[in-house]
């Protein structure tokens, strides 16, 4: 059997990570505002650290996709040590923060969808295509009317977190991390 290289491990990881905390908001929507803002910081984090090491993997390819990882990894790590560091804070601009949180890491998942079709395949290439548009959408409807980020975030986000986690988990499955 082939051994797993470090990126699929830590796709793999990040997607339980996922997959456990949409399940868990969706079971407590009520307090997901309040008693988790910190494991959305973590997630975040965790979500930054894996675009930027995206990056560092991708960087001998030239083009726009592996400065956008970055960019986008950067945020997410900015974003949820801000989460993690001021808890009250990420209440209070919940409906800035999590909308920016999905627009970039789904910019971040388009910008590397030629690099995911090559290595990974058709079917998480159109999971990955369908499903990042989706959160392309759900990022703006936030941002255009923050009442509907404020009123519906714990449901958006679970059903988007489970999402998200499938997606880690097809492509830490897939052949993504083994041609590196």
């Amino acid at each position: 059997m082939k051994k797993w290289s470090g990126f699929r491990w830590f796709e793999f990881a990040e997607g339980v990570l996922l997959v456990l905390l949409g399940i868990f908001t969706l079971a407590r929507p009520a307090s997901a505002l309040t008693g988790f803002i910190v494991a959305y910081g973590a997630v975040a984090v965790i979500m930054g650290v894996a675009d930027i090491l995206l990056y560092v993997r991708i960087a001998h390819f030239t083009g726009f996709g592996p400065i956008v990882s970055l960019l986008s990894g950067t945020l997410s790590v900015m974003a949820g040590v801000m989460l993690l560091v001021y808890p009250n804070a990420g209440k209070l601009i919940l409906s800035v923060l999590i909308p920016l949180w999905f627009l970039a890491h789904c910019i971040s998942r388009l910008s590397n969808l030629n690099k995911i079709r090559f290595f990974a395949g058709e079917f998480p290439y159109y999971f990955t295509l369908i499903l990042n548009v989706l959160g392309l959408v759900l990022g703006g409807l936030m941002i255009l009317n923050p009442w509907i980020s404020l009123l519906s975030v714990p449901l958006i986000i679970g059903i988007y977190l489970l999402l998200l986690g499938v997606d880690c988990l097809i492509l830490a499955f897939s052949k993504l991390g083994t041609r590196y």
